[in-house]
Protein backbone atom coordinates (compact mmCIF):
# COMPACT_ATOMS: atom_id res chain seq x y z
CA UNK A 1 0.00 0.00 0.00
CA UNK A 2 1.16 3.51 -0.80
CA UNK A 3 1.23 5.72 2.30
CA UNK A 4 2.23 9.22 3.42
CA UNK A 5 3.15 10.91 6.68
CA UNK A 6 1.29 13.99 7.89
CA UNK A 7 2.81 16.09 10.70
CA UNK A 8 1.33 18.86 12.83
CA UNK A 9 4.22 20.23 14.92
CA UNK A 10 4.26 21.88 18.33
CA UNK A 11 7.03 22.96 20.69
CA UNK A 12 9.02 19.80 21.27
CA UNK A 13 6.65 17.30 19.67
CA UNK A 14 4.41 16.61 16.69
CA UNK A 15 1.18 14.78 15.96
CA UNK A 16 1.77 12.23 13.20
CA UNK A 17 -0.83 10.48 11.08
CA UNK A 18 0.22 7.81 8.60
CA UNK A 19 -2.37 7.52 5.85
CA UNK A 20 -3.02 5.15 2.97
CA UNK A 21 -5.83 4.10 0.67
CA UNK A 22 -7.99 5.89 -1.90
CA UNK A 23 -8.99 9.53 -1.55
CA UNK A 24 -12.67 8.82 -0.90
CA UNK A 25 -11.99 6.01 1.59
CA UNK A 26 -8.59 6.61 3.19
CA UNK A 27 -7.24 4.48 5.99
CA UNK A 28 -5.32 5.67 9.03
CA UNK A 29 -2.46 3.19 9.20
CA UNK A 30 -1.07 4.65 12.41
CA UNK A 31 -1.19 7.80 14.51
CA UNK A 32 1.15 8.79 17.27
CA UNK A 33 2.91 11.55 19.14
CA UNK A 34 6.48 12.05 17.96
CA UNK A 35 8.81 13.57 20.56
CA UNK A 36 11.37 15.97 19.10
CA UNK A 37 13.29 16.80 22.28
CA UNK A 38 15.01 14.79 24.96
CA UNK A 39 15.40 17.53 27.56
CA UNK A 40 12.61 19.75 28.86
CA UNK A 41 14.40 23.07 28.22
CA UNK A 42 14.83 22.20 24.53
CA UNK A 43 11.06 22.57 23.94
CA UNK A 44 11.61 26.32 24.13
CA UNK A 45 15.32 27.04 23.61
CA UNK A 46 14.86 30.79 23.12
CA UNK A 47 12.92 31.06 26.37
CA UNK A 48 15.57 28.94 28.11
CA UNK A 49 18.23 31.42 26.92
CA UNK A 50 16.26 34.57 27.73
CA UNK A 51 18.05 35.48 30.96
CA UNK A 52 21.56 34.48 29.88
CA UNK A 53 24.39 36.71 28.72
CA UNK A 54 24.49 37.13 24.92
CA UNK A 55 27.30 34.65 24.19
CA UNK A 56 25.85 31.95 26.44
CA UNK A 57 22.34 32.62 25.09
CA UNK A 58 23.48 32.12 21.52
CA UNK A 59 25.24 28.86 22.48
CA UNK A 60 22.17 27.49 24.24
CA UNK A 61 19.85 28.40 21.35
CA UNK A 62 22.25 26.76 18.88
CA UNK A 63 22.30 23.59 21.00
CA UNK A 64 18.49 23.58 21.07
CA UNK A 65 18.19 24.07 17.31
CA UNK A 66 20.76 21.34 16.63
CA UNK A 67 18.99 18.96 19.04
CA UNK A 68 15.62 19.56 17.35
CA UNK A 69 17.06 18.77 13.92
CA UNK A 70 18.97 15.73 15.20
CA UNK A 71 15.92 14.30 16.99
CA UNK A 72 13.62 14.96 14.01
CA UNK A 73 16.03 13.14 11.69
CA UNK A 74 16.34 10.21 14.10
CA UNK A 75 12.55 9.94 14.41
CA UNK A 76 12.12 10.17 10.62
CA UNK A 77 14.65 7.39 10.06
CA UNK A 78 12.84 5.21 12.63
CA UNK A 79 9.50 5.85 10.91
CA UNK A 80 10.97 4.96 7.51
CA UNK A 81 12.32 1.69 8.96
CA UNK A 82 8.86 0.97 10.37
CA UNK A 83 7.25 1.43 6.93
CA UNK A 84 9.86 -0.88 5.37
CA UNK A 85 9.22 -3.53 8.01
CA UNK A 86 5.55 -3.66 6.96
CA UNK A 87 6.28 -3.33 3.22
CA UNK A 88 4.52 0.01 2.77
CA UNK A 89 5.48 2.23 -0.14
CA UNK A 90 6.24 5.64 1.35
CA UNK A 91 5.10 8.25 -1.19
CA UNK A 92 5.96 11.37 0.76
CA UNK A 93 5.79 13.45 3.90
CA UNK A 94 3.59 16.48 4.57
CA UNK A 95 4.46 19.04 7.22
CA UNK A 96 2.02 21.76 8.17
CA UNK A 97 3.97 25.00 7.92
CA UNK A 98 3.34 28.47 9.34
CA UNK A 99 4.26 31.81 7.83
CA UNK A 100 7.99 32.21 7.15
CA UNK A 101 9.99 34.07 9.75
CA UNK A 102 12.05 37.17 8.95
CA UNK A 103 15.81 36.58 8.94
CA UNK A 104 16.28 37.77 12.51
CA UNK A 105 19.52 36.98 14.33
CA UNK A 106 19.38 35.11 17.65
CA UNK A 107 20.01 38.41 19.45
CA UNK A 108 17.13 40.08 17.59
CA UNK A 109 14.80 37.19 18.46
CA UNK A 110 15.78 37.27 22.14
CA UNK A 111 15.22 41.04 22.28
CA UNK A 112 11.45 40.77 21.65
CA UNK A 113 9.33 38.18 23.47
CA UNK A 114 6.81 37.48 20.69
CA UNK A 115 9.73 36.75 18.35
CA UNK A 116 10.83 33.95 20.67
CA UNK A 117 7.39 32.34 20.35
CA UNK A 118 7.51 32.76 16.56
CA UNK A 119 11.03 31.26 16.34
CA UNK A 120 10.08 28.27 18.48
CA UNK A 121 6.95 27.74 16.40
CA UNK A 122 9.02 27.66 13.22
CA UNK A 123 11.84 25.55 14.69
CA UNK A 124 10.11 22.19 14.95
CA UNK A 125 8.25 22.49 11.65
CA UNK A 126 11.53 23.33 9.95
CA UNK A 127 13.30 20.44 11.71
CA UNK A 128 10.69 17.95 10.45
CA UNK A 129 10.79 19.34 6.91
CA UNK A 130 14.57 19.20 6.89
CA UNK A 131 14.55 15.64 8.26
CA UNK A 132 12.17 14.50 5.52
CA UNK A 133 14.35 16.02 2.82
CA UNK A 134 17.57 14.66 4.36
CA UNK A 135 16.00 11.19 4.38
CA UNK A 136 15.16 11.48 0.68
CA UNK A 137 11.39 11.82 1.09
CA UNK A 138 9.23 13.88 -1.22
CA UNK A 139 8.27 16.82 1.00
CA UNK A 140 4.93 18.62 0.88
CA UNK A 141 4.97 21.94 2.74
CA UNK A 142 1.29 22.48 3.50
CA UNK A 143 0.22 25.96 4.66
CA UNK A 144 -1.48 25.50 8.03
CA UNK A 145 -3.33 28.83 8.04
CA UNK A 146 -4.84 28.24 4.59
CA UNK A 147 -5.34 24.49 4.92
CA UNK A 148 -9.02 24.49 3.87
CA UNK A 149 -8.45 26.43 0.63
CA UNK A 150 -5.21 24.61 -0.10
CA UNK A 151 -6.91 21.23 0.21
CA UNK A 152 -9.75 22.38 -2.04
CA UNK A 153 -7.27 23.38 -4.75
CA UNK A 154 -5.03 20.32 -4.50
CA UNK A 155 -7.56 17.55 -3.84
CA UNK A 156 -10.18 18.95 -6.24
CA UNK A 157 -13.14 17.79 -4.15
CA UNK A 158 -15.50 20.03 -2.16
CA UNK A 159 -14.27 20.84 1.33
CA UNK A 160 -17.58 19.61 2.77
CA UNK A 161 -16.67 16.18 1.37
CA UNK A 162 -13.22 16.40 2.94
CA UNK A 163 -14.84 17.20 6.31
CA UNK A 164 -17.16 14.19 5.94
CA UNK A 165 -14.19 11.93 5.17
CA UNK A 166 -12.32 13.24 8.25
CA UNK A 167 -15.40 12.76 10.46
CA UNK A 168 -15.85 9.18 9.23
CA UNK A 169 -12.18 8.42 9.87
CA UNK A 170 -12.48 9.77 13.41
CA UNK A 171 -15.50 7.58 14.12
CA UNK A 172 -13.76 4.54 12.69
CA UNK A 173 -10.58 4.84 14.73
CA UNK A 174 -11.93 6.54 17.88
CA UNK A 175 -10.36 9.13 20.15
CA UNK A 176 -8.12 10.99 20.30
CA UNK A 177 -9.29 12.75 17.13
CA UNK A 178 -8.38 16.36 17.83
CA UNK A 179 -7.65 19.23 15.46
CA UNK A 180 -4.00 18.06 15.38
CA UNK A 181 -4.90 14.61 14.09
CA UNK A 182 -7.45 15.98 11.61
CA UNK A 183 -5.03 18.57 10.22
CA UNK A 184 -2.18 16.03 10.03
CA UNK A 185 -4.53 13.62 8.24
CA UNK A 186 -5.58 16.28 5.74
CA UNK A 187 -1.92 17.14 5.11
CA UNK A 188 -1.21 13.43 4.51
CA UNK A 189 -4.20 13.25 2.12
CA UNK A 190 -2.76 16.17 0.15
CA UNK A 191 0.63 14.44 -0.04
CA UNK A 192 -0.99 11.18 -1.15
CA UNK A 193 -3.62 12.44 -3.59
CA UNK A 194 -3.11 16.16 -4.19
CA UNK A 195 -2.42 17.73 -7.54
CA UNK A 196 0.63 20.03 -7.63
CA UNK A 197 -0.24 23.74 -7.65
Amino acid sequence: MKITFGFAAHSGWAALVILGGPLEEPEVIDRRRVDLVQEEWAKAPYHAAEELEAVEARKLVQLGVQAAHKNAKRQMKDLIKWTQKYDYELAGCAVLMGNPMPSWSTDEILAVHFRMHKAEGVLFRKALASAAENCGLKLFRVPEKDLDNYSLKTLAIPFTRVQTILTQLGKAIGPPWTKDQKDATLAAMIALHGKPL
